[in-house]
């Protein structure tokens, strides 16, 4: 039996034919990082059911109101890292993780401003910024993704600090700390908002003149 060539070796080739390349593993939809995001989105509406409970003055529900939030805002941050440390990321997750997101923020913001101790006009301004980032994501889709900026980051940890100090039950003498707090994250909202708009303007132009279009 004669052995075959060093140079067909060296190509790769053998009796059979070319070599074949696996193809890699699908990342299944159900996985950890998935997971995640689905508990947060689980975990809105027992939020809000314990934030209502004795309109909203239960001492003991507004602290397990409050907690909630907090994990569920937690698991934001844990699925984002499992799904890049491990390789999970799916179209879901892309679509779930923002939704919930902004669910949890969104059921937080109406919910306080409902109960009378957070401003109609902040919760609508928060609001708008983040369906408008949203829109914009579908606008420039076809040119590219814009990356999470720093800003962006710290405006999201920015609310997520607000929205704990208002959930709290503190004493009123916390309020300047809530106002700082909201403060903060109302500034970063706009500023990350405008800073969103400006990139979103220019990956699109630089797009269309890539494609002639």
């Amino acid at each position: 039996m004669s052995a075959l060539p060093s140079d067909a070796a060296d190509d790769g080739l053998t009796r059979e034919g070319p070599a074949q390349v696996p193809e890699p593993t699908p990342v299944p939809t159900l996985n950890v990082a998935n997971l995640l995001t689905l508990s947060r989105l689980v975990m809105v509406p027992l939020f809000v059911v314990a934030l209502f409970v004795g309109d909203g003055h239960d001492t003991t529900w507004r602290a397990i109101a409050t907690g909630l939030f907090a994990v569920a805002s937690f698991t934001d941050q844990l699925d984002g890292w499992v799904a890049r440390k491990y390789g999970l990321i799916t179209d879901f997750g892309k679509i779930a993780d923002p939704i919930a997101d902004k669910a949890l923020t969104g059921a937080a913001l109406v919910g306080l401003s409902v109960l009378g101790e957070l401003g109609w006009w902040v919760t609508i301004v928060i609001a708008v910024r983040e369906i408008g980032v949203t829109l914009l994501r579908f606008w420039v889709i076809r040119h590219g993704v814009i990356p999470a900026s720093r800003g962006g980051k710290a405006k999201t940890m920015a609310q997520i600090a607000a929205i704990v100090a208002y959930l709290l039950p503190l004493p009123a003498g916390a309020d300047p700390v809530r106002w700082s707090l909201m403060g903060l994250a109302l500034v970063l909202t706009v500023v990350t908002g405008v800073d969103y708009l400006v990139r979103a303007v220019r990956l699109r132009a630089a797009g269309r003149r890539v494609t002639g279009g």
